[in-house]
């Protein structure tokens, strides 16, 4: 079977997280990165994705956990493609029920990107499903219990201290560089004129910048972009004044770069959104 489909929404009795049920062949995520935490389960198939300077693979019953802010792609493994469930909370819903459960203080983190745990992967089945069809008790019990059977698999990391978070140890140059880019998604300066503005040379800032975030300056920037895409969809903007808003060409633009990584369409997006 080679066709693909994708439904991606979220469910009121959820609030910070996101779902994702679909199948795809052909489709290859983007190298990108979550806010949150990317909770995959494998119902058929294999999906491949490059994650830490290694490719790895993920068949059915098999969970694949992508930690926030990890640069990661998406593909098939075998020539059929792969169907899965994905949940995506933020890192204060996973933190939060951590510490419900009597974890120390700190960020849930998942040092294994793809695990095998019947157990887990049987509640994650059901929270998913609940999230899909069930009523708001269904889908919040059972999320909270296959995140308590997720979490035997995690250590914990401690909170920054008074000097920041990551990017207070990212060189200067690139916490300038970052700033800039954020600041300019309609209008970005060129490589020349952003490395310029760091006080450093291209070549320098492209090495370092990459080593910091783990994607070049462009690459970084389209999903700065994708990110405040999907914050404009979420107020109910159409997706073509999206598409002006956050410096795409237009609205094809808009869509390509979203597809590969959210998974679905600007208007699906928008309208699984919306359903909640």
């Amino acid at each position: 079977m080679n066709t693909e489909m994708a439904h991606y929404w979220s469910h009121p009795a959820l609030p910070g997280v996101d779902l994702l049920r679909a199948r795809f062949v052909s489709h290859r995520f983007t190298r990108h990165v979550h806010d949150g935490y990317a909770i995959a389960l494998i119902e058929d198939g294999v999906e491949e994705f490059e994650h830490a300077g290694s490719v790895e693979r993920a068949g059915r019953g098999a969970i694949g956990l992508v930690n926030p802010g990890v640069v990661h792609t998406g593909q098939a493994g075998v020539p059929d493609g792969w169907a899965y469930r994905v949940l995506y909370p933020s890192i204060e819903v996973m933190s939060g029920i951590a510490a419900d459960l009597g974890a120390p203080p700190g960020t849930p983190f998942f040092p294994d990107p793809v695990i095998v745990d019947p157990e887990a992967a049987r509640s994650l089945r059901a929270a998913h499903r609940a999230g899909e069809h069930g009523d708001a008790l269904a889908a919040s019990s059972l999320f909270r219990g296959a995140v308590a059977s997720l979490l035997r698999h995690a250590r914990h990391v401690p909170p920054a201290g008074p000097e920041g978070g990551e990017a207070a140890r990212m060189p200067a140059a690139v916490r300038v560089a970052r700033e800039i880019l954020h600041g300019s998604l309609v209008d970005p300066p060129s490589l020349e004129a952003l490395a310029e503005a760091a006080g450093v040379g291209t070549f320098q800032l492209m090495r370092a910048f990459r080593a910091a975030t783990g994607l070049p300056p462009h690459a970084y920037l389209n999903q700065v972009r994708v990110r405040r895409a999907r914050a404009l969809l979420d107020a109910g903007l159409r997706p073509a004044e999206v598409a002006a808003r956050t410096g795409f060409a237009d609205q094809a633009h808009l869509t390509r770069h979203f597809k590969r990584t959210v998974g679905v369409p600007p208007g699906a997006y928008r309208d699984g959104r919306a359903s909640a």
